[in-house]
C-alpha cells in the first residue's frame, strides 16, 4: 500500500478498511473530542437538542457565570497554550495526528514541518502534471 490509495479521487468508502486511514481518523477524532471538551466542558454547558432534525445539538451556557468563562475558551486561547505545560495534551494529540499522516505517506514520524511541506509540494506538482 502507498499513500496513493488514500487520494481524494477515490470514493471515501474505499478507505474504510485501510489501516492508515483508520489511524488518521482515530487520531483526528481524539483531537476533536478533547478540543471540544475543553471548549465546552460539561460543567459549563448544556447540550440542548435542536428542533430541526439532522442539526447538531445547541450548546448553551448553564449560567451567566459559565457564559463569561466560555467567552474566554476560544480556539485562539486554546492554541496559544501549545508549547506550554497547560498545552501538553494538545501538543500530544497533534503529534499523534501528524505521526498517523506521516505513516500514511510512508514518511518518518519525526519529519520536520519544512520537509513535510516540501514533499507535499513535490507530490502536488507531480499530480498537477499528470
Amino acid at each position: 500500500m502507498t499513500h496513493k490509495d488514500l487520494t481524494p479521487d477515490l470514493p471515501a468508502a474505499t478507505h474504510l478498511a485501510n489501516p492508515r486511514a483508520i489511524a488518521i481518523a482515530a487520531a483526528a477524532r481524539a483531537l476533536v473530542e478533547k478540543r471540544d471538551a475543553w471548549l465546552n466542558p460539561p460543567d459549563l454547558v448544556e447540550r440542548v437538542p435542536e428542533v430541526v432534525p439532522g442539526f447538531p445539538d445547541r450548546i448553551v451556557p448553564r449560567t451567566p457565570a459559565a457564559a463569561a468563562q466560555l467567552r474566554k475558551r476560544t480556539l485562539t486561547a486554546l492554541y496559544n497554550r501549545r508549547g506550554t505545560p497547560e498545552g501538553t495534551w494538545l501538543d500530544a494529540l497533534h503529534a499523534d495526528l501528524d505521526a498517523a499522516v506521516a505513516a500514511a505517506y510512508g514518511w518518518p514520524a519525526d519529519i520536520t514541518t519544512e520537509e513535510a511541506l516540501a514533499r507535499l509540494l513535490a507530490l502536488n506538482a507531480t499530480r498537477a502534471n499528470g
